[in-house]
């Protein structure tokens, strides 16, 4: 394991903090409180022609009442931090932390245009382990488990119809610019996967399932997305990330350590055996992180571990059996 230097880390965080400042700035219209059952969500209401629309901006929290409170400040030197966001990224890339590849860039930003991040998609799967390595301060182990071709973007279908919020431009015609097309599924006219020609990149939707495992709509991102179990837990309190492309990508991702001990449940769970190359993937994966987070954050690591044990008797099973085939990782979890 490979620390990053003590640059890089203050140079991530600097950017990940302009790039949230550029997010409030960029929405503009007059900032509207409303509560949507117990949370309460900030909105940005615009004049459409004879309408008022309302662009959402973050939930109500101090850190956004903070940078709304800031806006016109934001707006106005908007420029200088564009060239320092630049400036920053030049300096992760010399201190070697790993930039995201042109094809992966390209997709993200056109997303983070349209809004799909700002409305609540988390990257999941391992594009959201390769951007662990800003937040946890450690480079990523070459080699097959940081390797992939898919984006897994995923959102809570409550929280898709509660923001009364969408992309815009729609995710199918962003999707249709980059040369992608619908995957047809068992679904006629409920597509939740795009491939694109010649790069072999997927991108597919998903959201949590608390049961059936069903193609659901995401009203918010105006796609379909298949449902999956254990995803709740994933995506639960997600926070925000940079993608070093361009002058940065400001997206969302699951916290490190539920995205660890997801992938225990996760690798256990393949259908094509707990022995798969894809379950190998998972295991090398939880165990990366798993070592990681006991060196630096073992309250967050055993927080997740009991929370997910303490579901039920199927969660528990699916951890047992993919730490039978981990016993240093065991070990380790045995001592948090």
């Amino acid at each position: 394991m490979t620390s990053l230097s003590s640059i890089a880390m203050s140079a991530y965080t600097d950017l990940v903090r302009l790039l949230r400042d550029e997010a409030v700035s960029g929405v503009k219209g007059k900032p509207t409180l409303k509560q949507r059952g117990d949370k309460a969500y900030w909105y940005a209401a615009r004049r459409v022609g004879h309408d008022t629309r309302f662009f959402y901006i973050g939930e109500d929290n101090e850190e956004t009442r903070g940078r709304i409170d800031r806006i016109e400040e934001l707006q106005e030197t908007a420029k200088e931090r564009q060239a320092e966001r630049s400036r920053l990224v030049r300096l992760l890339r010399a201190e070697g932390m790993t930039p995201t590849d042109r094809a992966t860039g390209s997709i993200l930003s056109a997303m983070a245009a349209a809004g799909t991040f700002r409305l609540g998609g988390t990257i999941v799967g391992t594009n959201a382990f390769r951007l662990f390595e800003g937040e946890l301060g450690v480079r990523l182990p070459l080699g097959g488990m940081a390797n992939t071709g898919d984006i897994d973007i995923a959102q809570f279908q409550k929280l898709s119809v509660a923001l009364q919020d969408k992309v815009d431009p729609g995710l199918a015609e962003t999707f249709s610019v980059l040369k992608f097309d619908p995957l047809p599924g068992l679904d006629p006219g409920r597509t939740w996967r795009w491939a694109q020609g010649g790069s072999g990149q997927l991108v597919e939707f998903l959201t949590p399932a608390f049961g059936e495992e069903t193609i659901r709509a995401l009203p918010a991102l105006g796609v379909n997305a298949q449902a999956l179990n254990y995803l709740n837990f994933l995506i639960a309190e997600p926070i925000h990330a940079a993608a070093i492309y361009r002058s940065g990508i400001l997206v969302q991702v699951p916290r490190p350590e539920r995205y660890a001990i997801h992938k225990l449940i996760i690798a256990d769970r393949r259908r094509d055996g707990a022995g798969s190359l894809k379950a190998v993937k998972d295991r090398e994966q939880a165990e990366f992180l798993i070592e990681t987070l006991a060196e630096d954050r073992p309250d967050d690591l055993s927080q997740a571990y009991i929370t997910a044990q303490d579901v039920g008797p199927r969660w528990r099973e699916h951890i047992a059996n993919s730490l039978d085939r981990m016993p240093e990782t065991r070990a380790i979890l045995s001592r948090l």
